[in-house]
């Protein structure tokens, strides 16, 4: 299923139906008085957020959402029926956005959270309304009022409590999958992982959810590959792991490799770059013990990093363990 994170529709409630005017005319009844009902009311148009959703897919090509418009009244004090709603199901964590404004209007965070994004048009009043001891034969109506219409952003934020970050093809998706048990996609070529992934990590009775998003490369901040477009995704993490890979096929350099990955970083939001962070060092079944040490001396003496570190193999499961029970732990401080 493609993954689609972002959309605009346009939302138009339904009108409210018009007032009659009518008078009774039966055999019998001498004098027959005003009996024009009154129109029924616009149908809304609602937003819910529906847990079994993952993408906004749905509105890649339907954009238009019109809701049923009211009957008017009829004869005998009929009212008018009223206008079917509509309700539009998006996934948990999508922002509904004023398209013209880009204010926020509201953000559906939890499971079957609902929001009225359009009111329906409400009725006119039918003649009955109007008679008193001075007017017994009214003629005056009024007309439905029309429905809101409104273009709307719908934004898609995944919500996960910890968040992959690194070069493609440093261990993200193979670290995700091991821990998780996430459908992610595994292999020895950069970008395999194209569209955001949670997995949810269970120990015990206690779990966190892990969002694996695709990898980040210099000029990302500019629009270079995949990264920086799914970076967003992150913003609702409470912790980000770094994954380094020691040992790249491509025989770059790690520690270039992770000033690169801060300074995009940085560039697209300081907020995002300011979260809390572990760095986790992938791939140590690769090389010996002597040349970590080295680097981890070259990393404390050249990048002045304070966040706390871990050595693992995603592929072997080394380390894997301790990692989620201090990111269990983090999360529950």
């Amino acid at each position: 299923m493609k993954f689609i994170d972002q959309t605009v529709i346009q939302v138009i409630a339904g009108n409210g139906g018009n007032g009659c005017v009518n008078f009774r005319r039966e055999k019998y009844v001498p004098k027959g008085g005003p009996d024009g009902g009154d129109g029924g009311n616009g149908g809304n148009i609602w937003i819910e957020s529906n847990n079994n959703l993952n993408t906004l897919i749905d509105f890649r090509f339907k954009k238009v959402f019109q809701a049923e418009h009211g009957s008017n009244g009829l004869g005998k004090n009929c009212s008018g029926k009223k206008g079917n709603d509509i309700r539009i199901y998006v996934p948990i964590g999508t922002k509904i956005i004023n398209y013209q404004t880009r204010e926020l209007i509201d953000d559906l965070i939890e499971d079957k959270q609902q929001i009225l994004i359009a009111k329906g048009g409400w009725h006119g009043l039918g003649n009955t309304r109007f008679k008193s001891s001075t007017n017994r034969t009214p003629r005056q109506k009024t007309l439905g009022s029309i429905g809101e219409k409104r273009h709307i952003q719908l934004e898609l934020l995944l919500i996960a409590d910890v968040g992959t970050l690194g070069m493609p093809n440093a261990g993200k998706s193979t670290l995700v999958k091991n821990i998780s048990g996430a459908k992610t996609k595994v292999s020895d070529y950069p970008f395999t992982t194209l569209n955001p992934i949670l997995g949810s990590v269970k120990i015990k009775d206690k779990k966190f959810i892990i969002a694996d998003i695709p990898g980040i490369i210099k000029g990302a901040s500019q629009g270079t590959g995949l990264g920086i477009h799914f970076l967003k995704h992150l913003e609702r993490c409470k912790i980000l792991l770094h994954i380094v890979d020691l040992c790249p096929t491509d025989y770059s350099n790690p520690i270039e490799n992770i000033k690169t990955v801060l300074y995009e970083l940085k560039k697209y939001s300081e907020k995002l770059y300011n979260k809390p962070r572990f760095l986790i060092l992938n791939k140590i079944d690769l090389i010996p013990t002597l040349k970590i040490n080295k680097f981890i001396k070259t990393i404390k003496n050249n990048l002045n990093i304070q966040e706390p570190y871990y050595l693992i193999s995603s592929l072997q499961k080394i380390g894997t363990k301790k990692l989620c029970s201090d990111i269990l732990y983090f999360l529950k401080k």
